[in-house]
Parts: structure tokens; C-alpha cells; sequence
């Protein structure tokens, strides 16, 4: 479980293959600033761009560490094989600690395109065309996670080839996250609010016939 609150940014330091065929999927070392392993052990979650991924090797020395991504997650990510890359980087939430952004799965549910990046005043707007299959989850002042970061919709415009929204960035942001190197066609992990899920969810269960209600389990 995360918030989409940035811990770090790291740089991803060398991907390796783990087999010689697509089927197989990649191991990638990601550098971090100093200091940042000093409470990470193996097995912890790390948030990679918005990616869950496990903690599969340390080397504090070197302060890196080491995740395998499966050949499925690589096909539902972006951006976490461009070797010398910048990566948002979250430790998951722990008991006590406080939920400054909203809750976040890690749990990649498409693939966004930058359609504008461009500074408006003091800030920055970011426009993200999303998949037509997130359309429906996606709401004026509803949250979304755009590569790991918590983020607030200011519109939503429905287009043919799916949902366009606009989110504005303070300077902050932009400066101690990796989403500063976005551009336009930049592709981005993206993460629907979890409460929208189950609304959805719900919705579509009160829709359900009387007979299959009573029959569901």
C-alpha cells in the first residue's frame, strides 16, 4: 500500500535480461540518493513509477538495489527499461504514517500519453490522454496516480480515443519528482482512485438481475 507521495528519485542503473526470449522478464538495479536504503531489507515493496515491485538484492555501498520484473508487468508498464532513466521511487506506508496523498494499490491500471506539458504561470500544466477503459473512473477533483505521484483532475474531456485529463503541477512537484522530464508523448503509468473501483464494482452488482443476485455467492 502506498499514498503517492514521493519518497526519492532514482535512476535505473542497468537492465539485464533474465531469459532469451519475451516470455522472460528483465532485472534492473536502481540507483538511489544516499541514505535512501538505510531502512529498506529484502523483500520490501518499493513503488517504481507507480509499479509495486520487490526488493531483490541490496547494495547499500553502491547505494542501489535490484528488482525482477516479470515479462506481464513489463507489458503493462512504462518506462521502467530506459537504461540512465529517471524513476519515481515510494517505500510502502507503514501502520503510522500519514496518508498525505490517497490510497495507492501500486497496481498499474494503463498506460497514459502526455498530450501537453507546459509551465502556466508559476506552475505547470500536465494534459494525459488515458485509455477509454479508465474513462468511467475518472472525475473533476478525483484523484489518479500518474507514475507513482498523487494527483488531483482539474477536467476531464471524453474523446474518441478516450478520456483527456488535465492536472496542474506546482513547482515542487515538478522538482522532486521525475515527472519534470516528462514531454509530450511521453507514456505514463497510471493508477485509478481505489474508491472509484469499488463504486464502480458496486454499481455494476446493482445491476445484476434479481436471479443472479440471489445466486452470487
Amino acid at each position: 500500500m502506498f499514498t503517492g507521495i514521493i519518497t526519492g528519485v532514482g535512476r535505473i542503473a542497468a537492465v539485464r535480461d533474465l531469459g532469451s526470449s519475451s516470455t522472460y522478464g528483465k532485472r534492473l538495479s536502481i540507483a538511489v540518493p544516499d541514505g535512501y536504503l538505510d531502512d529498506v531489507g529484502l523483500g520490501d515493496s518499493i513503488a517504481l513509477n507507480g509499479a509495486c515491485m520487490t526488493v531483490t538484492s541490496l547494495d547499500p555501498a553502491q547505494q542501489q538495489f535490484t528488482i525482477d520484473i516479470s515479462a506481464e508487468s513489463l507489458d503493462k508498464t512504462a518506462g521502467l527499461t530506459e537504461e540512465a532513466g529517471r524513476v519515481n521511487l515510494e517505500k510502502a506506508l507503514r501502520a503510522n504514517d500519514r496518508l498525505g496523498g490517497h490510497i495507492v494499490s501500486g497496481h498499474v491500471d494503463g498506460i497514459g500519453t502526455v498530450s501537453r506539458f507546459a509551465s502556466v504561470g508559476e506552475s505547470w500544466e500536465l494534459r494525459v490522454l488515458a485509455p477509454p477503459a479508465l474513462a468511467r473512473f475518472l472525475a473533476y477533483k478525483g484523484s489518479i496516480t500518474v507514475n507513482g505521484v498523487s494527483l488531483t483532475v482539474n477536467s476531464v474531456d471524453d474523446v474518441a480515443e478516450g478520456s483527456e485529463i488535465s492536472i496542474n503541477l506546482i513547482p515542487h512537484t515538478v522538482e522532486n519528482t521525475a515527472l519534470g522530464a516528462l514531454r509530450e508523448g511521453s507514456r505514463v503509468n497510471l493508477e485509478i482512485d481505489t474508491v472509484a473501483r469499488y463504486v464502480e464494482r458496486m454499481l455494476q452488482a446493482g445491476m445484476l438481475p434479481t436471479a443472479q443476485k440471489d445466486s452470487a455467492p
